[in-house]
């Protein structure tokens, strides 16, 4: 006898359908799986067969065959388990197929019978959205994961033994958790606890409310670090579109929390300066997201990035750009999404305090150039905001007044993203953009300069050597700070001052800052 149910296969971020067609057939007995069916599908043989006689079911005495459809499409994960578990069941006639027909099952099987979590199951829940399924069947743990979808039902158990008994309606399928939104855990940490500094915090605050990239560049424990890691404090919540993107690449990796629904919260990721390239932005033989695609709608804070190995810093180019990452294997190829925040710091040199006025720093010449060399022009070039800080002095530390919060600056944040949506809507299918990543195209539509202004800005590419690149970075910093006050258009004031926060990428070049107002 033949039955077929279907499960799904997550690729990146993406679920694929997958039938799981099983043949009971007499003869020796016999448990063969075929479909291009890694060596976890292949050893689910042994999971299936003790989880069905727990579960105190007949497993069949012929020959068993599994059969993994489409046979061209890898299959890898314990997330197949329950699907052929029901299918050797529907075979052997102890379960009707149509009980299991428009349903989506995934789940891990133990040697007991019970049915565990697994990863991307909001992937698979989407997919089930999409095909016009009736829903998913999974283990209780994924289903207020799964439940973050709207217009599917949500089938749970906690075994197969559980699970049977409900399709066969011998018992009532247990009543689901409702989708639970993670809460917003604010890590204590304020805006406020920063002194001085104002002009970096200015730059910051600028930086979130378009998503830009920015480096800070300075000697050690003038506040660089301190700065970054309050960054995600003065970010706004996730909109319900994020939510979804940054649950659904949390689920694949398998950082999602026990029977949690959507995230709230934008992800903060800080990977150590050891960090290879493959874990900075994906790969793997299963590619799997790296650090860049978990900081997704974040921050990825990058400390210490001379310290990184300059082949790793420059894989950073393609996501800087696009907002994507593309993982190519030689079966297969993975775009993981990479909207992430990339804040970076740094001292200016080895010993870390040249320039400091002070006379302490040894760097020779020679040592100062290889220090520099490991950040190439093309990476600084995609930093929009770059800021040299300096020492505070001992009189602000011991009387600065404390400034505002993280709350008041969340508030003006939100307003300039607001700004941001409403100018986009038209045109964005429903994704969320932001100043940093709107097509160029879409951004001298929406916003284009006067004359006078853009005469100005292509003045400092001479002044400055800018590359048009950085002119385009320029303009996006530019709109940015016109939406932090409100402004329909961009003003001359708004570009001097992006202007201004296009020091690091010259000063590391050898040439001296100069001042916007030497332009007019």
């Amino acid at each position: 006898m033949l039955a077929k149910v279907s499960c799904a296969a997550v690729v990146g971020v993406q679920a694929r359908p997958v039938d799981v067609e099983c043949d009971v057939s007499g003869g020796v007995p016999y448990f063969d799986t075929v479909g291009l069916a890694e060596l976890a599908v292949r050893e689910a043989r042994v999971r299936v067969r003790s989880a069905i006689r727990h579960a105190h079911l007949p497993f069949p005495a012929g020959r068993v065959t599994i059969n993994m459809a489409p046979a061209d499409l890898r299959k890898d994960g314990t997330s197949f388990d329950l699907a052929m578990a029901l299918a050797i069941l529907a075979a052997d006639g102890v379960l009707p197929e149509a009980a299991l027909r428009d349903w989506l099952v995934v789940g891990e099987l133990s040697l007991t019978g019970a049915i565990r979590p697994v990863c991307g199951v909001l992937a698979v829940a989407e997919l089930a959205a999409n095909c016009r399924q009736h829903g998913v069947i999974c283990a209780l743990d994924n289903a207020a994961e799964a439940l973050a979808v709207p217009g599917i039902a949500v089938h749970a158990a906690g075994s197969l033994g559980d699970l049977v008994a409900c399709l066969l309606g011998r018992a009532a399928w247990p009543e689901p958790a409702a989708p639970w939104v993670a809460p917003v855990a604010r890590s204590g940490l304020c805006w406020s606890d920063v002194r001085g500094h104002g002009q970096a915090k200015r730059a910051l605050e600028v930086a979130a409310a378009g998503g830009h990239n920015a480096v800070l560049c300075g000697t050690p424990g003038t506040g660089k670090t301190m700065l970054a890691r309050r960054l995600p404090t003065i970010l706004p919540d996730l909109m319900p579109s994020e939510a979804v993107e940054v649950t659904k690449i949390a689920s694949v990796a398998g950082l999602l929390p026990g029977r949690a629904g959507l995230l709230s919260q934008r992800p903060f990721r800080a990977p150590h300066h050891t960090a290879s390239a493959a874990s900075l932005v994906g790969g793997g033989s299963v590619p799997k997201p790296g650090e860049v695609s978990l900081a997704h709608r974040g921050v990825l804070f990058l400390d210490e990035l001379p310290e990184f190995p300059r082949h790793v810093i420059e894989t950073l180019r393609q996501p800087l750009e696009d907002g994507y990452v593309t993982v190519t294997r030689a079966r297969q190829t993975v775009r993981f999404p990479a909207a992430a925040m990339v804040v970076a710091a740094l001292n200016p040199c080895p010993c870390g305090h040249h320039g400091s006025g002070d006379g302490r720093c040894q760097c020779s010449p020679l040592a100062l150039e290889r220090y520099r060399s490991r950040l190439s022009g093309p990476m600084l070039d995609r930093m929009d905001i770059q800021l040299r800080l300096a020492s505070l002095p001992a009189a602000m530390l011991r009387d600065g007044a404390l400034g505002e919060t993280s709350q008041v600056v969340r508030a003006r944040v939100q307003a300039a993203r607001d700004c941001q949506q409403q100018r986009y809507a038209e045109f964005s299918d429903g994704v969320v953009l932001t100043n940093a990543l709107v097509p160029m195209s879409l951004l001298r539509k929406c916003s284009p300069l006067a004359p006078a202004v853009h005469e100005l800005l292509l003045r400092a590419l001479d002044v400055y050597g800018l590359s048009p690149r950085a002119h385009d970075r320029v303009w996006r910093v530019a709109r940015t700070m016109a939406d932090l006050e409100g402004i329909a258009d961009i003003g001359s004031d708004h570009i001097g001052e992006a202007l201004q926060y296009r020091w690091f990428d010259r000063a590391v070049a050898g040439m001296p800052p100069r001042s916007a107002t030497q332009l007019g």
